[in-house]
């Protein structure tokens, strides 16, 4: 599809512990996350947008404000399996979709600069 893309991060503190993992994961560690949603279409809205930055950026903070400073694992919203960067990625994904009423193109959480997950439908 071609057109329009826009993205917006966000930024988060969160431990987690990957159970069954047989390297250094299993054990409790934090990770300073980032989270980018990606938002396209074909065309523009009235105001010539695909959508507003701002409201991205709030329903953003608001899903990090959920997982900022806690252990993923006790935390309801990523229960059924190990808090990975994959799965918190559709949790954003998922709660974007609902809060704005617009599917987002693609959701990436950075693990570390260099290290990242994605989910999209």
């Amino acid at each position: 599809m071609g057109g329009y893309e826009i993205g917006a991060k966000s930024k988060f503190s969160a431990a987690h512990r990957l159970r069954g993992h047989r390297g250094a994961c299993k054990e409790l560690h934090g990770h300073n996350w980032t989270v980018e949603a990606v938002f396209g279409s074909a065309k523009l809205d009235k105001l010539g947008m695909v959508v507003d930055f701002h409201d991205v950026r709030s329903e953003l903070e608001k899903l990090a404000s959920m997982l900022d400073h806690k252990t993923l694992n006790n935390l309801p919203q990523l229960r059924g399996g190990n808090p990975t960067a994959e799965r918190i990625a559709k949790f954003f994904f998922k709660g974007l979709e609902k809060s704005l009423g617009l599917k987002p193109t693609l959701v990436r959480v950075f693990e570390t600069d260099d290290a990242w997950a994605s989910y999209s439908e």
